[in-house]
């Protein structure tokens, strides 16, 4: 699990790590000028964002020359894990399979995204009980 100095980010602070994940080391011009094409968001903004961003130990900084290049420290796979696992922390177990079907309905997937979903789901398949048991309450004989 992927741990921050602060766990939350803002939905514009995710606009900008979605643009340093994508670029790779950018300096903080190409951020400014990807979301001000994107958001029409001012400098000052971007820049402020960029800043929480390091302060909460997900974007690294390093100088190249007068100018500071900027760099994910957590990759987004690893991000998006972490804050979905915790979203699912906060439900009960017998309807995570629903929200994961009524996700996968909704998400684009390559071909190989399936395969992969489908390998994982065969080898799941083998251990799996019958019905997933409440966890909400201290019994487990209750039906959400």
């Amino acid at each position: 699990m992927v741990k921050t100095k602060e766990q939350n980010i803002s939905e514009a602070e995710w606009e900008v790590m979605r643009i340093v994940w994508t670029l790779g080391e950018i300096h903080a011009g190409d951020v400014i000028q990807q979301l001000q094409a994107k958001k029409n968001w001012s400098e000052s903004t971007i820049k402020t964002l960029m800043g929480r961003l390091v302060k909460k130990g997900l974007l690294g900084t390093r100088k190249d020359g007068r100018r500071f290049v900027y760099s994910a420290t957590v990759n987004q796979v690893q991000m998006m894990t972490r804050v979905t696992t915790e979203m699912m922390q906060h439900m009960c177990d017998m309807h995570k399979g629903q929200v994961m079907i009524e996700i996968l309905q909704g998400m684009p997937l390559s071909k190989g995204d399936i395969a992969t979903i489908q390998a994982e789901l065969t080898s799941k398949e083998k251990h799996a009980p019958d019905q997933v048991s409440c966890n909400c309450l201290i019994s487990d004989q209750h039906d959400c």
